[in-house]
């Protein structure tokens, strides 16, 4: 590749561009890139940090809001009034209605009504998913006495309450003993329920409890946000996370890592108490750079507001490795490196074109030389410049024209070679029966002129030879315009052992004269082919194993389909075959006997081939005597 011309070219061009551009992109790397990253860095924590926190503190307010509207219902004012005589009337219109708020919401776990004296009146029996809250928890609902909850007290007395973080008892009896269980932990808006007609009269309380999974899911979610979209590419801060402190900027209540939830900042096994320090000292700032599982790591925290401004005064925190704070530079790092690709990919893109046109008539040259090289003396080149490449194209296009010439010549020397050696054969062949007909024709004409009193014996004699003799020379002719002519076979199903005992009973009399004991074996046969060809291949083999056989011996014929094949095989006792004669079988003219053409086995060959099949001839075994031959068919199964 390197020896290329528009190799070269490229590479040329590539050292005398895009070095210097690489240069460049280096110095900005190494001077802008890591003074820009902490400045970038801190400014998205600080700002992601603030995003979160007002992403919870509206949640928060929606929540309670939503209880709040829920409680101002004149549905639930009847319900849990104590002096409406009629108040059972809508309490399974009430609880239907708690059911659909509950699934509609999705958040919330608990939506439950109570009277002003602290009795149950009516909550949602099905969660979320609209399946039906069990029943023991159901019955601790229904049987609990409201009177001694802190937040009933206070709702009662017209506050809106708003419980934090907390173990639910309503729900879950043990959760207290689990706080790394974000699904067993809640927080919860206690809303009072006025008169429908005495507004300032409180009836009962409306308690609205939230799993606090709803929050753990909002900070995993913001773990997996690319908070950096937009300045750089997706999921470069691989190691960015978010957390949740309570209201004492001390307690974890939310964190990608459940085994410390409920565990304390300032005390294993995070200890982190310079953390604690400065989220109580401010309200929005950066943590100090701090040490967390063999990590260093910078981090922003905000405070969401608090309970005087109808929140839970939670600490919300971003975190990142310092590791991945580098990933700014690295992405400014990433941009010129695709800069500078883009560039070279022109550039090189831009020199490949130029040497391609360039070198374009070198390598359609080469192509044609290589068509040329596999036969094609067709190929010429297109002459498109009057350059010097021009000139070598009409050169070769030139030598192309000779060797075309040439070969043609040389084609045709053959086939006259070949007509003339088959000339030779036709006229030697017909040339051996003509002797003895002109011989024998003279002899009948001076019989009659002299009135020879043998004339008849004679007469018959010569026409029995002439006879004879033309069979032989129509034969002769047969097989030439066998091997030399066109054929199309006429394929069909026939049954293949008719034929075979058709052609042994042909041949019937000429082996019992020769003292031939003919044995036939074999199974139900049916072949796909032309039973005319089949029948001249068999006719054929059957001939030569009894010529091999002049003092008697045994003929064996054996029918047998294989798989998809129909088998014959012919084996005889005879002379056997010589190494010489079992790599010529084949070959026309070759002939081990001192009569015939030596076109029989030829034409076998060509007829199976035609036929879609195979023959084998051998000798039984290598020591000589013997010879077996076998013919394969497709079978009328697989007429393909």
């Amino acid at each position: 590749m390197i020896r290329r011309i528009s190799t070269k070219w490229v590479l040329a061009v590539l050292a005398a561009v895009v070095v210097p551009f690489v240069g460049f992109a280096w110095y900005v790397d190494g001077k802008l890139a890591h003074r820009l990253s902490w400045d970038v860095v801190h400014y998205f924590l600080l700002t992601r940090a603030a995003d979160l926190a007002d992403q919870i503190d509206r949640e928060v307010l929606r929540q309670g809001e939503d209880v709040a509207g829920w409680a101002g219902d004149p549905l639930v004012g009847w319900c849990v009034a104590v002096d409406q005589g009629e108040e059972a009337a809508f309490d399974e219109v009430l609880e239907s209605r708690f059911n659909q708020l509950v699934r509609s919401d999705g958040t919330f776990d608990l939506l439950l009504a109570v009277s002003a004296d602290g009795e149950y009146r009516v909550s949602n029996t099905r969660d979320g998913h609209d399946q039906p809250l069990p029943s023991e928890t159901l019955e601790r609902i229904r049987s609990r006495d409201y009177r001694v909850a802190d937040w009933f007290r206070r709702a009662r007395s017209g506050e809106l309450v708003r419980i934090d973080h907390h173990a639910a008892p309503l729900l879950f009896p043990g959760a207290a003993s689990q706080p790394a269980d974000p699904a067993r932990r809640h927080v919860g808006f206690a809303v009072p329920v006025r008169d429908p007609v005495r507004e300032e009269e409180v009836v009962g309380v409306v308690l609205g409890l939230v799993g606090w999974d709803f929050y753990q899911a909002m900070i995993l979610d913001a773990r997996r946000r690319d908070y950096f979209q937009g300045l750089i590419g997706a999921d470069i801060y691989s190691s960015t996370y978010a957390w949740l402190w309570g209201s004492d900027a001390d307690t974890i209540l939310a964190h990608p890592s459940v085994e410390i939830l409920g565990t304390r900042v300032s005390q294993p096994p995070v200890e982190l108490p310079q953390l604690a320090r400065a989220a109580q000292a401010e309200d929005w700032a950066m943590y100090p750079e701090y040490e967390f599982r063999g990590a260093l790591k910078n981090a922003a925290f905000k405070h969401c507001r608090p309970d005087s401004e109808r929140g839970f005064g939670w600490v919300v925190g971003i975190g990142i490795d310092n590791d991945d704070i580098y990933a700014t530079v690295n992405e400014l790092r990433n941009l010129l490196i695709n800069a500078t690709s883009l560039l070279l990919g022109v550039v090189v893109l831009w020199t490949a074109f130029i040497a391609r046109r360039t070198t374009r008539p070198i390598l359609e040259l080469e192509r044609h030389t290589r068509r040329i090289a596999s036969g094609d003396l067709d190929a010429r080149v297109e002459v498109a410049t009057d350059d010097e490449l021009g000139q070598l194209a009409e050169a070769f296009n030139k030598m192309t024209a000779d060797l075309r010439e040439s070969r043609a010549r040389i084609v045709k020397a053959e086939k006259e070679a070949a007509w003339r050696e088959m000339a030779r054969q036709v006229a030697h062949e017909i040339k051996n029966p003509l002797t003895p007909i002109s011989l024998s024709a003279n002899l009948l004409k001076r019989a009659r002129d002299e009135g020879s009193e043998d004339f008849d014996r004679i007469f018959d004699r010569t026409i029995d030879l002439i006879q004879r003799q033309v069979a032989n020379m129509r034969s002769i002719a047969s097989e030439f315009h066998a091997f030399a002519g066109e054929h199309e076979p006429k394929l069909r199903a026939f049954d293949l052992n008719e034929l075979v005992e058709e052609i042994l009973d042909l041949n019937a009399a000429w082996a019992e004269e020769l003292g031939v004991r003919v044995v036939v074996e074999g199974e139900a046969c049916s072949a796909f082919a032309d039973p005319n060809d089949v029948r001249r291949i068999l006719i054929n083999l059957v001939s030569n194993a009894l010529e091999a056989m002049p003092e008697g011996g045994r003929l064996e014929v054996r029918v047998s389909p294989t798989e998809q094949r129909a088998r014959v095989e012919v084996r005889d006792t005879g002379t056997g075959l010589t190494g010489e004669a079992r790599e010529r079988l084949f070959e026309p003219y070759f002939t081990t006997r001192t009569h015939g053409t030596g076109l029989g086995l030829a034409i076998c060959k060509r007829l199976a081939d035609g036929l879609g099949g195979e023959i084998d001839i051998e000798p039984v075994s290598e020591e000589g005597g013997g010879t077996r031959a076998v013919l394969s068919l497709p079978c009328a199964a697989e007429p393909s």
